[in-house]
């Protein structure tokens, strides 16, 4: 099984009212540079969230939710310190709770008229 570390936060301010895209750009330029493979994911409305182990603990975070995940504890707790309003945290995967660690949930669709 691999570690997985995260933060979580509203979709809307991981995406629309951070400059995450532009944290997330740099560093992927700086691994192309240095040869390192990419550790690193933006997931929108992520499955683990929801997952028997973690719902307790993340109850709080407003859903729809996002979350940035690498296996890079290092990165997570950088981004924990860019990004005041998020919960950080981890797990194991893949696992009977959580089977796909990227896995990410459909967005739901709008209203029929």
């Amino acid at each position: 099984m691999t570690t997985y570390h995260f933060v979580a936060a509203s979709e809307r301010f991981l995406t629309v009212e951070e400059p995450l895209d532009e944290v997330l750009r740099e560093r992927r330029r700086h691994y192309g540079e240095t040869g390192r493979e990419i550790d690193f994911w933006l997931l929108r409305r992520p499955c683990f969230l929801d997952s028997a182990e973690l719902s307790g603990q993340l109850a709080d975070v407003p859903r729809p939710a996002a979350a940035v995940v690498s296996t890079d504890p290092g990165f997570i707790d950088f981004m924990k310190l860019r990004l005041e309003f998020v919960r950080r945290g981890s797990f194991e995967a893949p696992s009977p709770s959580v089977p796909d660690p990227l896995a990410e949930a459909p967005a739901a669709s709008p209203p029929a008229p």
